[in-house]
């Protein structure tokens, strides 16, 4: 991407697959039961051929990039190389009052010199004559009494210009024009400083300093003897006075620095390489921890440029388990003096993205979407700087409300699918994303998984009950699912209704019933559930025929949800679908339970064929997806679920749930089109579970009172100017108004300026509505530590 902080779209293999070597970094084993659900792709892709030799300018030096200065800044702030603008905060003087400061106290002390210079003031030499001998000043001065007065003269020039710097501030002026700029700015701004203050005092007769120093260095018999003698010491004089006024400004503005770097390579110092224990690029952790072989051999590796920026955040975090004592010491120094780069592999053999349409620093896990926009909303300190989102954030969840199309998807749901992924091959994350077909997220080989629900040649099947065991827990998922969006249906009656066929069924066939099986059971009436009731052992499993009991007495009462529930599972008993949801052990399918491993899944949804289908099945990941991740027995993997169009999932109890997810290590990324998509009863109640709010253009004024009111108000500082008319009383002050008046054609008034702190909304509807450009978006975060960022205007194409 040619991006300093981003790696080469270049993908590098391995040269080996999902081995027991790459299976093992990630601390599990392929006999393990974890091992069997964690799906694996078909056949390793082949080796790609050598890559064409590129420029230098093209490969990602990976050196530069560890060793790159990366600040501990506040949420939302693009890290990498990011150093913070120097401000005197409120009590700062403006530039331009110092400019003006200094420009006074010139004319104050033009004006004093010129008084002094005209020996306007009668006692202004008496201090000379008191302390010189009178005979000096008997009749015409000669050459001593000529040398004293430009002697004193000076003095007291000295003094003025000391006065006149410390009454204009001119150190401040100084620093903020010269001292504050980068290089070469600054040696430029220093030096036309310098000649200015050289011309001031050699090219003009304003100051007595040249006078002086001539009168006091060199004798006059030099002066009035050889004129070729004269000129010389006069250049000589002139030179040692200029260098002598430059070298502040030569030393204050780095002059010397700055040809250096200017200067041929040939004479630039050769950079210091810093030491080992200290060097980011030479592995100070696994030095300290006494791996220096280790830590050698990954060095090696930096400096052939073999590893990327997957490489170095795969096995950086393969250390992290060392030290947390889930990794064996011996085997990760065995994988590294063996593999190099390729240590510590994910289970599919990847090591870099197919193509990468964002910037990323993995050393942080953020991924840039934008910078902050030079608005008058953004503090100053924020303007220009880069906005970035990392797990720390999307561990609160993120909602992002406006219009589906090129902005919400190309410029914040890919880039954080695509960071999700890259910190998923590094070993840090695991990620599900949901979408429609047709969205544009990445080619299928960025993913580990690709469920094509309704596409006959997916690879994947859907689980349909997560990989759950327990009977009443998956009635509780499918009852989110089918019933979550009605708003008439109990959803915890549906779970009852749904766990009275799950659980007898599971007992008498050893497997959870398909959805024709579950749709023919609740169509069936008494008569299927006589059949389910010959199943079943009487004597082993009477709790169960007791459900079957309490079933059929609620057919054709008011609390029989049988239909209700048949006619949902209805659309996706469609021979569309006849492939998937197969509980038989006939399919391929997929389970949630796999998001203890490091897994990168995409679900493509029938949108446009099945619409009610595709919101069922998005209730029902979402249900799944909170219910694995609270299930996991290591929760050290950041868990994500991506939603490209989240407002069917959005029930009152998945409200609740996303409030759960900070505490599980884990969080959602929520796109929905508009509010209005989500039931109003849950505007407030969702925009208060998220962590993370973001509002596209487009988004209506009734859309955006919600999130100013959720983003509340500030203090802010208001200036109310009244004007008011002057009457005079005099006639020739009247007669002056009225001729100013007729000049101006406006009254004379006097202006009354009121100053207050008032409470003030941080964005108002209509402010969000139509204020917002195209390309921007606003954007507040919260960390899961509890750190805020407030809301912020961002610019998306920066």
């Amino acid at each position: 991407m040619g991006t300093e902080g981003t790696y080469d779209p270049q993908r590098e293999q391995g040269g080996q697959g999902a081995d027991d070597a790459g299976t093992r970094w990630l601390g599990r084993s392929h006999d393990s039961d974890a091992a069997v659900r964690v799906p694996r792709p078909t056949p390793p892709p082949p080796p790609m051929p050598p890559l064409p030799p590129r420029s230098p300018a093209a490969v990602f030096d990976v050196r530069h990039w560890l060793r790159a200065h990366r600040a501990d800044a506040e949420p939302g702030l693009w890290r990498y190389e990011y150093r913070p603008e120097p401000t005197g905060g409120p009590g700062e003087v403006p530039t331009r009052a110092l400019v003006v400061g200094a420009l006074i106290s010139i004319a104050c002390g033009i004006f004093a010199w010129a008084v002094w210079s005209t020996d306007y003031i009668a006692v202004q030499r008496l201090p000379l004559k008191l302390f010189t001998p009178s005979d000096w000043w008997r009749g015409e001065p000669g050459q001593p009494a000529r040398t004293a007065g430009a002697v004193y003269n000076s003095l007291f020039a000295a003094v003025l210009i000391y006065f006149c710097g410390r009454l204009g501030n001119w150190p401040a002026l100084y620093r903020r024009l010269v001292l504050d700029r980068p290089q070469p700015g600054r040696a430029l701004a220093g030096m036309v400083t310098g000649l200015l203050a050289v011309w001031i005092v050699l090219g003009t007769n304003l100051l007595p300093f040249f006078y002086a120093i001539v009168h006091l260095l060199i004798p006059m018999s030099a002066l009035r003897g050889d004129p070729e003698t004269a000129a010389a010491l006069g250049i000589a004089v002139n030179v040692l006075v200029a260098g002598v006024v430059l070298w502040p400004f030569a030393r204050t503005g780095g002059w010397l620095q700055a040809f250096r770097k200017s200067g041929p390579a040939a004479v630039v110092a050769p950079e210091v390489e810093p030491e080992p224990r200290e060097d980011p690029a030479g592995w100070p952790r696994l030095r300290s921890a006494g791996q220096p072989g280790a830590a050698d051999r990954l060095a090696a590796e930096v400096a052939g440029r073999r590893l990327s920026d997957v490489d170095c955040a795969r096995i950086d975090h393969a250390w992290s388990r060392v030290e947390a004592g889930a990794l064996s010491p011996g085997a990760f120094v065995d994988g590294v003096m063996k593999q190099g780069a390729a240590a510590c592999l994910h289970p599919s053999g990847d090591r870099d993205l197919p193509v990468r349409a964002a910037t990323h620093d993995l050393l942080t896990a953020q991924v840039k979407v934008g910078v902050y926009a030079e608005h008058p909303r953004n503090p100053s300190a924020r303007r220009g700087a880069g906005a970035a989102l990392d797990p720390s954030v999307l561990g609160t969840s993120l909602l992002a409300v406006g219009p589906h199309g090129a902005d919400r998807t190309r410029r914040l749901v890919r880039p954080v699918v695509e960071s999700l992924s890259l910190q998923a091959l590094a070993g840090r994350a695991a990620v599900v994303v949901v979408s429609a077909e047709g969205v544009e997220l990445g080619p299928e080989d960025s993913y580990d998984v690709v469920v094509k629900i309704g596409d006959a040649d997916s690879v994947y099947d859907l689980d349909l009950y997560g990989g759950i065991t327990d009977p009443d827990e998956a009635a509780m998922l499918l009852s989110e699912a089918f019933t979550g969006d009605l708003p008439d249906v109990d959803s915890r009656r549906a779970a009852i209704t749904l766990g009275q066929l799950i659980g007898p069924f599971n007992a008498a066939h050893g497997r959870f019933p398909s959805l024709p099986e579950l749709r023919e059971i609740l169509d069936g009436g008494r008569r299927a559930l006589d059949l389910l009731r010959g199943e079943l052992h009487p004597e082993e499993h009477r709790s169960y025929l007791r459900e079957i009991d309490a079933r059929e007495r609620q057919l054709g009462t008011s609390a029989d949800l049988s239909g209700v529930l048949a006619d949902r599972i209805a659309f996706l008993d469609r021979p569309a679908f006849g492939a998937f949801f197969d509980t038989r052990g006939r399919s391929r399918p997929f389970s949630l339970r796999a998001l203890e491993h490091p897994v990168r899944v995409r679900i493509v949804l029938p949108e446009r064929s099945h619409p009610e289908a595709s919101r069922i099945l998005t209730r029902l990941v979402f249900a799944q997806f909170v219910s694995s991740v609270g299930a996991r027995r290591d929760a050290s993997l950041f868990a994500a679920l991506v939603l490209d169009d989240a407002a069917s999932a959005m029930t009152t109890d998945a409200v609740r749930a996303v409030q759960r997810l900070r505490q599980l290590n884990a969080g959602a990324v929520l796109a929905v089109r508009s509010l209005d998509d989500v039931g109003p009863h849950l505007h407030a109640a969702l925009l208060g579970a998220v962590g993370c709010l973001m509002t596209f253009p487009g988004i209506t004024t009734w859309e955006g009172k919600r999130f100013a009111e959720a983003w509340g108000k500030e203090w802010v500082e208001t200036r109310e100017v009244a004007q008011h008319t002057v009457f005079a009383d005099q006639p020739f002050t009247r007669a002056l108004h009225a001729l100013r008046k007729l000049v101006t054609g406006k009254a004379v008034t006097t202006d009354a300026v009121t100053v207050r702190q008032v409470e003030r909304e941080r964005w108002s509807a209509s402010e969000l509505a139509y204020s917002v450009p195209a390309g921007h978006a606003v954007l507040s975060l919260t960390t899961v530590r509890g750190e805020h960022a407030p809301p912020l205007l961002v610019h998306l194409d920066g």
